[in-house]
């Protein structure tokens, strides 16, 4: 019989190991300097051309490896982390499975330079493909050098998969900002295409944190620290009013490693309950401590996915730390807690927060007690303060006085209204409940309208009626805002700067990760337009290209349209509520909201009677 199974071939099985670790330029840059750290590296430079594509280099000045030991970097499973078996349970560093290094030179033209500092010269290494080509001797300092030239040359399937430079710069961009704030105490910078994103020295967390989530937003995170069942939790968290709306604020790091864990966030989702509206996620940054036995890293080659000994315990740990923060809202008094942030004064000389809350409430009652509303006090009766008398006009106008002479108006007979066009605006208002819905009679049928999402509807067909017409009404802001992003976020704004412009936004560079809102579509200009800017950027982060995004542009109106209505409760008089009806007959699928939710609903006089036991 013929033999049917062969062994795959080293550069071969190099490629298939390769597109578990290596995805993208970034996860390249993630690899190299966790390899980085893990050599005790103190400053660690990133370098990138073309979003990595073209090159990627990082250089660091760690301990070096000896000839030997570069030439059994680049052997598969060959690592100096783990010996022994028992090794996997008690992991400390971020490295361990050996196979980054193999993986990420059989897939690109690399170079590996490295010289330890016993050393008199270094050892340069270069690969092609996964096969060596040259071995020498160079002079350099110590520590490593790493250069990957044109990642996926050999493999054309993956490389149709890469996005553009500037989508890919920004996901090493934050890459590197992610590891630089699980390790405070080490030095990084980022260059790409010759341009510095960033140059961060050794500081402390908070000061870290103000690259990834901006220095503004970072203002209004307090810290967190708690220790339950052996499980120690620290870091900052956010308040209700710094939100995203997906989880690309969450960072969480369990012994030094970032991680995206369900456990975790189902943990960190627990505690915020009741605090932030569901479909909102907080921004986070939370250290993990526990014992390494206590925690399985060795379940996906990105290491980004864990496993708890106790689950039960971690989740708790987790949930409950952060619930005993919350619970004291310490939002309701930033500068208390910022105070026991930035200075070193006592925390028992801070009044606490919930008590903070109390004496401002009960000043603000005070006031409104010695300050009664003027509708309160009829004009002309005494009120304990003195009234002024309304001025007295010096030269009457003549028609008020009415002269005899004058000629009457003539009679002009009230125009009656028009007659109801449509289904909506036939209905017979009857009011409002809980200020959120309406309430309307069609003879025998109770109509009950949800006005947030007719709203909607109305305002959705606005907007798309202006981008088929060619662009959106759009309206200067007469104070432009800025808004603070990540470098994934600033890469979207750039390349789809096009389509954002012809939605009514104007943004433009402000620095760094910085860009002012200088124009907004004219219907949300007055509601705070930076936050839905951060919810369409999420958005559309995910669209590969300007087709996508022409697909998905629905998607992108009815969260404009979301955002420029009335939200919650809300009093409509008569006058409102009948031109919204008006405007609901001239509006197509007006029985749905653009995400689907019905616009009304209707109750018959048969069911009412059946509920009431009259039939």
């Amino acid at each position: 019989m013929s033999q049917r199974i062969t062994i795959l071939p080293e550069t071969l099985t190099n490629k298939i190991a390769a597109g578990e670790v290596v995805e993208r330029p970034a996860s390249v840059i993630k690899e190299l300097i966790e390899n980085s750290l893990d050599a005790g590296a103190t400053d660690i430079i990133v370098e990138i051309v073309a979003g990595g594509r073209r090159l990627v280099r990082v250089t660091d000045n760690g301990h070096g490896m000896s000839r030997e030991d570069a030439l059994l970097s680049l052997e598969r499973h060959a690592t100096s982390k783990i010996k022994v078996d028992s090794d996997l349970e008690h992991l400390l560093t971020l490295g361990f499975r050996g196979e980054a290094l193999p993986s990420i030179a059989s897939v690109s033209r690399f170079t590996l330079a490295t010289r330890e500092s016993t050393s008199p010269e270094g050892t340069e290494i270069v690969v092609e493909g996964g096969r060596v080509r040259d071995v020498k001797a160079c002079g350099m300092a110590p520590g490593t050098v790493i250069t990957v030239e044109q990642i996926f040359f050999n493999m054309p399937a993956r490389h149709k998969f890469m996005k553009s430079a500037e989508t890919e710069a920004g996901h090493v961009a934050d890459v590197v900002a992610r590891l630089a704030v699980s390790r405070p105490d080490r030095a990084f910078t980022c260059i790409s295409d010759d341009r510095e994103l960033f140059r961060l020295q050794r500081s402390d967390l908070l000061r870290r944190l103000s690259l990834v989530v901006g220095k503004e937003s970072s203002r209004h995170l307090f810290p967190v620290t708690g220790e339950r069942g052996g499980i120690s939790v620290h870091g900052f968290i956010s308040g209700p009013g710094l939100v995203r709306s997906g989880t690309q604020g969450i960072y969480t790091f369990i012994n030094g490693r970032f991680i995206r864990d369900k456990v975790v966030q189902h943990a960190l989702m627990q505690a915020y309950r009741g605090v932030i509206d569901r479909g909102r996620y907080p921004v986070v940054a939370l250290f993990i401590e526990l014992p390494p036995g206590e925690v399985d890293v060795n379940v996906h080659p990105t290491k980004h996915e864990v496993r708890f000994r106790q689950q039960a315990v971690a989740h708790d740990a987790i949930q409950g730390t952060l619930e005993e923060l919350l619970r004291d809202s310490p939002w309701l008094a930033p500068s208390t807690v910022t105070a026991s942030v930035t200075s070193a004064a006592p925390v028992a000389a801070v009044p606490s927060v919930s008590q903070a809350h109390k004496e401002r409430i009960a000043a603000a009652a005070q006031v409104s007690l010695q300050l009664p509303p003027r509708h309160q006090v009829p004009y002309g009766e005494p009120s304990g303060q003195p009234v002024a008398a309304p001025p007295k006009p010096t030269e009457p106008p003549a028609e008020r006085n009415g002269a005899v002479n004058d000629p009457a108006p003539p009679f002009v007979a009230e125009q009656p209204p028009p007659e109801p066009t449509g289904y909506f605006s036939s209905l017979a208002i009857i009011g409002q409940f809980h200020n959120e819905y309406i309430l309307c009679q069609s003879g025998g049928e109770l109509v009950i309208i949800d006005q947030h999402a007719a709203s909607e509807r109305v305002a959705f067909q606005i907007l798309k009626q202006q981008c088929q017409g060619g662009e959106v009404e759009s309206q200067r802001l007469l104070f432009p805002e800025t808004i603070e992003l990540t470098f994934s976020e600033v890469a979207v704004a750039e390349r789809f700067s096009g389509e954002l412009a012809a939605l009514g936004f104007e943004l433009e560079p402000f620095g760094g990760t910085t860009l002012m809102v200088a124009a907004a579509p004219r219907m949300v200009a007055r509601k705070a337009p930076v936050p839905l800017i951060r919810d369409i950027l999420a958005d559309i982060e995910r669209f590969g290209s300007s087709a996508a995004f022409s697909d998905a542009l629905e998607s992108v109106l009815s969260r404009i349209a979301c955002h420029s209505v009335i939200r919650g409760p809300h009093l409509l008089d008569h006058r409102q509520i009948r031109e919204l009806l008006a405007r609901m007959d001239q509006t197509d699928f007006a029985a749905s909201c653009p995400h689907g939710r019905p616009v009304s609903h209707v109750v018959t006089l048969v069911e009412l009677q059946k509920i009431f036991k009259r039939i």
